[in-house]
């Protein structure tokens, strides 16, 4: 059991990583990570927001869609579920740490249509988790993009200070940067 858990862990946070391997959740990977703060900030909602949707999502699915043989409804219900988490996240950022909801501006709203949250939500149902598996699914993907994003910010703030050919500055550079950390993450494959 556990050794199942470590493989599921160390598969969805390293080897499939949602963003560097799957390619989900690109918006917020690429409009936040300019500064560590921030990124670390939108890692922390993300990881709140999947962790806790997977587990809903995953009680929801096995105890309610399964039985009354509704799971037909499960995007919409998991997509409820996502949107009432990520109002949750940002109702306690405005009251509790103001400077980095603003920070975040648009991009925590974004979060209910992070294709990545709805991802792990669906891939926790294809690959028929149970509730600790869907949670441990759930928390290492949201680790796995957090741990991203902040490499990703880190960079960006190291390259910000270089010089960069013309045709290159802005995103271009961005973009080169990210394919370079997905072929880096792809070392960890080994792993298996």
């Amino acid at each position: 059991m556990i050794a199942n858990l470590i493989k599921i862990a160390l598969g969805s946070a390293l080897i499939s990583n949602v963003v560097l391997s799957q390619f989900l959740g690109l918006c917020p990977f690429l409009g936040v990570s300019k500064k560590i703060k921030t990124a670390s900030g939108m890692g922390g909602a993300v990881v709140f927001v999947i962790t806790l949707s997977s587990a809903v999502a995953s009680l929801i699915y096995n105890y309610i869609l399964t039985p009354l043989n509704l799971t037909y409804l499960q995007t919409i219900v998991f997509i409820l579920v996502i949107a009432a988490l990520v109002q949750f996240v940002e109702m306690f950022l405005k009251k509790s740490m103001p400077p980095l909801y603003e920070a975040l501006g648009v991009y925590l709203p974004l979060i209910t249509t992070n294709c990545a949250v709805l991802g792990v939500a669906l891939t926790n149902v294809q690959k028929s988790y149970g509730f600790v598996e869907s949670v441990v699914n759930g928390f290492a993907t949201a680790l796995g993009f957090a741990i991203a994003i902040v490499i990703l910010a880190g960079l960006r703030e190291r390259i910000e200070y270089n010089d960069i050919p013309t045709s290159f500055r802005g995103m271009p550079i961005v973009l080169l940067t990210a394919g370079l950390m997905a072929i880096a993450f792809c070392g960890f494959a080994a792993l298996r």
